[in-house]
């Protein structure tokens, strides 16, 4: 058993196609708890299918398990990580208060540590004509200009590894340096048991080639035209991951079938290590993790206040 510690939720990670979510219907069930969606894209209408959202899956025995954070915006809106964390402590507080168990699950590593450690930063507003700018740089170059800003407690939290979050993270840089005076806004953090399901390789390559294939057999590629045909451009579906993008060159470049599930297998392989080694930072940056091979295993490492 773990070690008592008054937790307020439990919280299920892990890559893409680990089986999260039938263990968070599971312990939803079980524990009377409800499920909180971590996933920067299931919050979209409409993008089904790419995303994974099967609603189906919300059901155990017969009985529908409440969730929340799906459905919530239009693709064309803009979604963000600060109005996440207010989606979310909405969420939280409406679960607590009906005295169910909050239940966070998904595999959106920075989403997560947004409302764990409740980030302050993504208060700092944007600035469009600072980012039309910096977007034009290379990584490298966005890395190089990161390093010129002396160290603070936002730079080691910072994960520099894409262009998106690099261009963030010097837009945030510069707002400190001009607002020295900003004072971070103070509310109280979660305290969830972090669960984290890690299959082995082999497993997990084999549900996401199965998966995949599922997804185009039945309608990942009409999800794509549908969208492109209601005026979603090419840049947002790019911005929404993997299964739009790839499927967008399958149709904009004439792809074969077998080229489109190749390509797609590798990046979505790709993208399930990258999860990973994001999941690996969150622990050496304090977060503990209760990894678990098989989902069966998580009962009998909860701590003894949810029995």
């Amino acid at each position: 058993m773990a070690t008592e510690n008054a937790y307020d939720s439990i919280t299920l990670i892990g890559p893409t196609a680990s089986g999260k979510t039938n263990l968070a219907v599971s312990l939803a069930y079980q524990l009377h708890g409800e499920i909180l969606s971590i996933d920067s894209r299931m919050v979209f209408k409409g993008m089904d299918i790419g995303t994974g959202k099967d609603l189906t899956s919300y059901v155990y025995q017969g009985k529908p398990i409440p969730y929340h954070l799906i459905d919530i915006c239009e693709p064309t809106e803009s979604y963000h990580i600060h109005r996440f964390q207010t989606d979310f402590k909405k969420a939280f507080h409406l679960v607590r208060t009906e005295k169910k168990l909050p239940i966070l699950c998904g595999g959106s590593g920075l989403y997560l540590e947004a409302v764990i450690k409740d980030f302050a930063y993504t208060s700092i507003p944007s600035n469009i004509q600072r980012r039309a700018e910096l977007e034009k740089l290379t990584l490298v170059e966005l890395n190089e200009i990161l390093n010129t800003f002396p160290s603070n407690d936002f730079l080691k939290l910072a994960d520099p590894s894409s262009h998106k979050r690099a261009v963030r993270a010097i837009e945030v840089m510069e707002y400190l340096v001009a607002n020295p005076l900003f004072v971070l806004p103070i509310s109280k953090p979660i305290n969830p048991f972090i669960i984290g399901l890690n299959p082995t390789t082999e497993v997990r390559w084999e549900r996401i080639n199965k998966r995949l294939e599922q997804r185009l057999n039945n309608g990942l590629i009409e999800e794509v035209i549908q969208m492109r045909q209601a005026g979603i451009t090419k840049q947002r579906l790019d911005f929404f991951g993997l299964e739009y993008k790839f499927v967008l060159n399958y149709l904009e470049e004439n792809w074969s079938r077998e080229k489109l599930f190749n390509e797609l297998y590798i990046a979505i392989r790709q993208f399930s290590k990258r999860q990973m080694t994001y999941f690996r930072k969150m622990e050496k940056g304090g977060l503990n993790i209760h990894w678990i091979e098989h989902p069966h295993e998580a009962f009998s490492i909860l701590p003894s206040q949810f029995s």
